[in-house]
């Protein structure tokens, strides 16, 4: 055994027989005593392992002070997980700009928890690649921002140190799971910030804050670096009080890095330059995106309100229909649940991609999760319990039709956007929920997920979606989501940035 490297022992017979049974192999006892022999043999090959470096990405912006955790005097809406300065270059197309980080967004040197108890103490060695490439723009990255706890709600009340307040009205939660990121925009404590959005958690917190989210088309921004959920549909994209803030951070994060597995053939443009503000834009209004089961009126007569005040500027604005929408959300469960199960038992990285592997991350989240794992927020513990049960008693076929379906979908939407530039409808049915320290379990499950009948769908299906404040309803603000085809995120940003031009949402 002297060739077999310290970190790896090999098993016991007992846990042979333990890991061939989690495969339903009930071993011999020669089996198990010639495996053993074997699997001595093969573990010798892994000292080399151990002995070879990683290729890591060579970091350029040294010059960082990792900061300090922010009092709620200095942060009333409890945006911020930590404060720091992490300055970029001395010019580019972001110089000037502060930026906010998601907390699941990694910046070397700088903590990142995830907004959850298990990663406290965590602190990465590389930098993901959008920071990277925010700070070769200019930015200077001035804060970790908080999140929904492991990312796994969408109401902006569930992170481990706390709610985080709505900047529009403090008595009300400002949405998730990137609630942070739309409280220190708006409030001003940030220029522009990003977010990470798998079910919605870009467009719902814009929505419910009076702020603009773009989920940009899957794979166009690239993830490395960020901790994710499922990579069929992990998004990462900006946030900022105008669309042409968000477009000029998406001209500097968008592409290809060649580390990232969800990325094939990545198609850019300059989205800034797309921005002209005419209302020369055709708008399918989707029909099957209003009257949800937990659609409020005043959010629906809002959003429509809006975009008749838009063609009243001059936009082409017809009714259109997909009655497979109201099935997108079904579809993203499917993908969702098993998917998020998976990654999770994958230590959050996962297998089967070409590309890179966090093994710091995997090495951490590994450890925690297995002594810690009764801190997971509820909705994650549901979603863990439900994925594992439908992968083992129905073969993972739930997830493998909601991954076929979530195709047919794309193409249903795809042929309705061949006659209008964009689709148009609520972001969330609802506006925000207000702050309440009274809630039993299935109330917290119910409030996390109850928004994302239209967010979702696009999750998996991919298209770039955008929520820009559409009016209130109630004193709250009401979000109007535009959606284009896959890499046309162009498109998509001029037609929000004709309507934010057009129409002040305030006076709504």
């Amino acid at each position: 055994m002297s060739g077999i490297p310290p970190n790896v022992q090999p098993p016991t017979p007992a846990e042979i027989r333990e890991k061939a049974a989690k495969h339903h192999i009930d071993l011999s006892e020669e089996e198990v005593a010639d495996f053993a022999a074997a699997i001595t043999g093969t573990l010798e090959a892994y000292e080399r392992l151990d002995e070879l470096p990683e290729p890591t990405p060579e970091r350029t912006h040294t010059d960082r002070d990792a900061g300090y955790r922010p009092t709620a005097g200095e942060d009333p809406l409890n945006a911020f997980v930590r404060k720091c300065d992490v300055p970029g270059a001395d010019d580019g197309p972001l110089s000037g700009y502060e930026v906010g980080l998601k907390d699941n967004v990694a910046v070397a040197g700088i903590e990142m928890t995830c907004g959850s108890k298990l990663f406290e103490g965590y602190v990465p060695e590389q930098d993901a690649t959008i920071v990277t490439r925010l700070l070769d723009a200019g930015a200077t990255i001035t804060g970790k921002l908080n999140m929904e706890d492991m990312a796994f709600s969408g109401s902006g009340e569930l992170s481990a140190t706390g709610p985080v307040h709505n900047p529009y009205d403090p008595d009300y939660i400002a949405g998730g799971s990137s609630s942070g990121s739309i409280a220190a925009v708006v409030d001003g404590d940030v220029d522009v910030a990003i977010g990470g959005d798998q079910g919605g958690s870009v467009r719902i917190p814009a929505a419910w804050s009076g702020g603009v989210g773009h989920k940009p088309t899957h794979s166009l921004v690239p993830y490395t670096g960020i901790a994710g959920l499922g990579r069929s549909f992990d998004h990462a994209g900006p946030m900022a009080t105008s669309v042409a803030d968000c477009a000029r951070v998406l001209d500097v994060i968008a592409g290809e890095d060649g580390r990232d597995p969800r990325q094939g053939v990545v198609p850019t443009e300059s989205y800034s330059d797309a921005l002209d503000g005419s209302p020369d834009v055709t708008v399918g209004v989707l029909e099957q995106g209003f009257g949800h089961e937990r659609s409020e009126e005043g959010v629906d007569s809002t959003v429509r309100d809006a975009l008749d005040a838009f063609a009243d500027a001059g936009a082409d604005v017809t009714s259109v229909s997909v009655p497979m929408h109201l099935d997108g959300l079904p579809i993203w469960n499917g993908i969702a649940i098993e998917g998020t199960a998976a990654t999770v038992d994958a230590d959050g990285v996962g297998h089967h991609g070409n590309g890179e592997y966090d093994t710091q991350f995997m090495e951490f989240f590994g450890r925690a999760r297995r002594a810690a794992a009764d801190d997971y927020l509820t909705t994650l513990k549901l979603t863990l319990v439900l994925g594992q049960y439908l992968a083992d008693e129905y073969r993972g076929r739930y997830y493998a039709k909601a991954q076929n379906l979530s195709r047919e979908l794309a193409g249903r939407y795809d042929a309705a956007l061949s006659d209008v530039d964009v689709l148009a409808m609520p972001t969330t049915p609802q506006t925000a929920h207000e702050h309440r320290t009274d809630l039993d379990r299935l109330e917290i499950i119910d409030r996390a997920l109850c928004m994302l009948p239209n967010t979702a769908p696009f999750d998996v299906t991919g298209h770039p979606a955008l929520s820009v404040p559409a009016g209130t309803a109630d004193g709250l603000p009401v979000g109007l989501m535009f959606v284009g085809a896959r890499f046309d995120d162009a498109t998509v940003l001029r037609a929000g940035h004709a309507f934010e031009q057009h129409h002040d949402w305030e006076a709504f």
